[in-house]
């Protein structure tokens, strides 16, 4: 059982990574971050529509690796009709979940295809990335953010 699941997190993290959501430079952002991981180079930009604290829109740019361009992915699709508390509360819960390997909220859905990532340290930062930059558009910052 542990090993079916594994294989369908491994391809919904393959998924994503070989075929990005909300991948394309939103004309309507209102909000726009970098971020950078100079370790392994992964860059993403997150493009924002943040309207009454509200995410209306958002998509991403970048490259990297297979864990880091799911992550956007992904949570491009998670955030879209939250408000920024929302988006940080799950953000919050993402992190649990990269780190230790578990997570009490059941809401991460999809996200918790990145529930084996806590075992490899160095792709930790990898997966959390375009979460930093997405954090930095609801909080209004325009400048990049780094995983060092």
């Amino acid at each position: 059982m542990f090993d079916d699941l594994n294989d369908l997190y491994q391809q919904v993290i393959l998924d994503h990574s070989k075929s990005p959501r909300n991948f394309f430079k939103l004309e309507v952002a209102n909000r726009v971050a970098e971020g950078r991981n100079p370790l392994c180079g992964d860059q993403v930009t997150v493009y924002s529509l943040v309207e009454n604290e509200v995410v209306r829109e958002i998509s991403w740019q970048g490259s990297g690796c297979a864990i880091s361009k799911a992550s956007a992915s992904i949570m491009t699709d998670a955030l879209k009709g939250k408000t920024a508390e929302q988006a940080k509360e799950l953000f919050r819960n993402f992190h649990d979940l990269i780190t230790t390997g578990s997570s009490d909220s059941k809401d991460l859905n999809k996200l918790a295809a990145f529930g084996g990532v806590n075992k490899y340290p160095a792709r930790v930062k990898c997966a959390i990335l375009p979460w930093h930059a997405a954090l930095a558009t609801l909080d209004g910052k325009a400048n990049i953010v780094s995983t060092e």
